[in-house]
């Protein structure tokens, strides 16, 4: 593992992948997307792994890319690796089996905005703020706007998009940016909240689930409404779904599996 990228797991599960370039405010270059990409492609590998958090440590949770190296090197095919290296990587979080949650205590701007939209659920700090600040530089936030209009209404994503003007937690909450908008010091409490709901339900609904809202969300409405029915009928079959119909019926809490 990089020194970019810390990572941590504990008993239940919860691996936490905390970016680790402070002086940098944590920005995607090469380096950092790689050990991202190589920690997200092992997560995916390990059928015990039940959610994932990504943090950040220092003042910012991500600036996006690093415009000074993007400068240093004018050149097409260098770009182009760049912005292609941190699609896949996104990507990745969004076919990830296990939900990952963005822990945002600070800004997060540019690629750094569309790691948080990407994120399946983000909670933020009040301090953290949120922009796609590439058009004050000539550059619009073409590849962080494929997450944010999936998450954010379109003439608000816009609104961010053309100006590049912050918008706060309250706000980013309120637009559907993070599930939740915290006091600094309850940041962690919030987190922890939604990973033990989640590592309480059962793993195979909770993936099934997780994959199926990606790949629907893209299909029109009668699609969308196939694929929902075989992947209900084939949860079904799953036994912590049986359990789960067993102890409803029989008025007890069901004792999962997975």
């Amino acid at each position: 593992m990089s020194d970019l990228l810390l990572q941590t797991r504990d008993a239940r599960g919860v691996v936490t992948l905390t970016l680790n370039d402070a002086p940098r405010f944590n920005a995607l270059g090469s380096a950092m997307l790689q050990a991202l990409q190589d920690a997200l492609d092992e997560i995916a590998q390990d059928a015990s792994v039940r959610v994932v958090v990504l943090a950040a440590n220092g003042k910012a949770f991500c600036a996006g890319h690093n415009l000074k190296d993007m400068a240093a090197q004018p050149q097409l095919a260098y770009y182009q690796t760049l912005f292609a290296q941190c699609s896949r990587m996104m990507l990745s979080i969004a076919k990830l089996p296990v939900p990952v949650i963005a822990r945002v205590h600070g800004m997060a701007t540019a690629a750094g905005c569309q790691l948080v939209a990407q994120c399946d659920l983000a909670v933020a700090s009040t301090q953290a703020s949120f922009a796609t600040s590439g058009i004050n530089y000539g550059l619009f936030c073409a590849t962080p706007s494929v997450p944010l209009v999936r998450n954010v209404p379109f003439k608000q994503a816009m609104e961010m998009l053309l100006t590049g003007d912050f918008i706060d937690a309250a706000t980013a909450q309120a637009q559907g940016l993070v599930n939740r908008a915290v006091a600094p010091e309850a940041l962690d409490i919030h987190v922890e909240q939604l990973v033990q709901s989640i590592v309480q339900k059962p793993a195979t609904a909770v993936r099934m689930g997780k994959a199926l809202l990606y790949r629907q969300r893209e299909m029109g409405l009668e699609a969308a409404y196939v694929l929902a029915g075989e992947t209900m009928a084939c949860n079904m079959m799953d036994a912590d779904a049986q359990e789960g119909a067993q102890a409803f019926a029989q008025k007890r809490s069901p004792s999962w599996r997975s």
